[in-house]
């Protein structure tokens, strides 16, 4: 009889700190809601160019703001998800079919394989007669740093011993006379500049975070007679 009596005990304290749960989990999505609905207003603010269509400080609030609106939708969905009625919250296979799916990473971007080996033997018998069943792929978007090199273009010069003339092959084009940056970064530089909106000065300081420029006050400025349309 003692142990009937302390299951039913058992089950009513189950019972209560499972209803506190969902009536805290209520009030979270409550509260994320509004969070949700207020950001929302922001973005629409924001988008109708209150802060001027060449601010950088607006663009950047409204992109944090856009993805803390898309952080707070997920966790929104995994709750309702977690809390939908008869949710088998014990298995963990059921727990992977609840969660909402994320949206892929974009197909054409190159994918690199990084296979965990699997063990030799089975962990439970010791047996060695392992049969593949499937696999387990999960995806992380990683970005390659930026990487610098000098490129070093060689003009051999010869002198005729017959006559004594000299000669070389003409130097090559180059978008700026006398520059000193190739063509690939000059054009990440101006597309910094018109498209990103990054001031050169930034530009110089972010390249010599990277380790690249060791005087960053000189670059890009200093490398060549920069026309007076980018000097700004």
């Amino acid at each position: 009889m003692e142990t009937g009596t302390s299951e039913i005990d058992r089950l009513q304290a189950a019972l209560v700190a499972s209803e506190a749960a969902r009536q805290e989990a209520e009030q979270r999505a409550t509260g994320a809601e509004a969070m949700v609905a207020h950001l929302k207003l922001l973005i629409a603010r924001m988008r109708q160019d209150r802060f001027g269509a060449s601010s950088e400080r607006g663009r950047r609030l409204l992109d944090q703001l856009e993805l803390e609106l898309e952080d707070l939708e997920t966790a929104i969905a995994e709750d309702d998800a977690a809390n939908a009625p008869g949710a088998a919250i014990s298995s963990e296979a059921a727990s992977e079919r609840q969660r909402p799916a994320r949206r892929p990473f974009p197909a054409d971007l190159p994918r690199e394989r990084v296979i965990i080996p699997a063990p030799a033997q089975c962990p439970c018998c010791g047996s060695s007669r392992l049969a593949k069943l499937g696999e387990s792929v999960t995806e992380t978007l990683e970005v390659i740093p930026r990487r610098f090199k000098v490129i070093q273009t060689v003009r051999e010069k010869f002198a005729c011993r017959d006559c004594e003339s000299i000669t070389q092959p003409p130097a090559p084009f180059h978008p700026i006379a006398r520059g000193r940056a190739g063509p690939w970064l000059l054009s990440t530089i101006l597309t910094g500049k018109f498209a990103d909106h990054l001031p050169l000065n930034r530009q110089s300081a972010a390249f010599a975070h990277e380790g690249s420029i060791s005087t960053p006050r000189r670059w890009p400025i200093g490398w060549a007679p920069v026309p007076p349309p980018w000097r700004h």
